[in-house]
């Protein structure tokens, strides 16, 4: 059962915003970030167990899903967009979906995030299999599209979690590794795009990019596959391979122009890369 008065929907802590001087809003609003990270501390070793079931999926040729509705599906596309820039890896490897379609990325879509059925029928377009994951991302945790995606995961033997911000929320029920981030009532009431989306794209931020480290996608601290689309990113892959391999910086942007990346250019020079 969701709750009569669920975390994310408590009045704000702070009375009568309009008469605030904009000192006092900026720092209320800090004041509320401030108290993120700590609770997501506390969620570190729920996190790290989907980390790590996420990675076997993964390693075994399986791909990774987020479902959501309004800022928390947009969210989602968030960090699986920005996956293949940062990792090399394919674009349908992980993979956002939110409810009503890419258009709600943008606009909202009314009551998409009201049908229980439809996040499974998104999911069927992209033929999931038991091979792949699923995580369901909604900050009350109530969310009909979300509960729906993930209870016809489980059913259909897909390995699923959750990211919510409320405590014992239905999405957490539905998911074999539930993740909880109580950050408590916003700023402005009921505004989750604030603190509970931060929360969220920072536990994102960890999913991902542990998921990438233990997938082999880095080396040492650098970016290896990261994909060489602009000039800043040449720069940089360059500078990698000048501090790795201790070689001028002609000779580096010579040696990244042909082999096209930086995992390649220090495979060709011998590097031990560990993977």
């Amino acid at each position: 059962m969701a709750k009569n008065n669920p975390d994310t929907e408590k009045e704000s802590l702070y009375a009568n915003l309009e008469k605030m001087s904009t000192e006092e809003i900026l720092m209320g609003i800090n004041a509320e970030d401030k108290k993120v990270s700590s609770v997501i501390k506390k969620q570190i070793p729920n996190i790290e167990k989907l980390v790590d079931a996420i990675v076997v999926k993964m390693q075994q040729g399986g791909r990774l899903f987020y479902i959501g509705a309004g800022t928390s599906g947009r969210i989602g596309i968030l960090d699986a967009s920005e996956c293949p820039p940062t990792f090399g890896v394919p674009h349908d490897l992980v993979i956002g979906i939110i409810a009503g379609g890419d258009y709600a990325i943008r606009k909202a879509v009314e009551n998409a995030e009201d049908d229980f059925n439809q996040a499974w029928l998104d999911l069927k377009k992209h033929n999931i299999t038991s091979a792949d994951f699923v995580i369901g991302i909604a900050a009350s945790g109530n969310t009909p599209y979300v509960i729906g995606g993930l209870k016809m995961a489980g059913e259909n033997k897909i390995s699923t979690g959750s990211i919510s911000c409320n405590s014992n929320s239905l999405i957490s029920a539905e998911a074999d590794f539930p993740i909880e981030i109580v950050v408590g009532p916003e700023f402005l009431t009921g505004s989750t795009r604030m603190k509970a989306g931060t929360s969220q794209k920072l536990v994102l931020n960890m999913i991902s990019t542990s998921v990438m480290i233990k997938l082999g996608k880095v080396y040492g601290n650098k970016m290896i596959d990261m994909q060489l689309s602009n000039k800043k990113l040449v720069q940089r892959g360059v500078e990698m391979i000048v501090e790795e391999l201790r070689i001028d910086e002609k000779l580096a942007a010579e040696l990244l122009n042909k082999y096209k990346s930086v995992r390649a250019v220090l495979l060709a020079e011998n590097k031990n890369l560990g993977n």
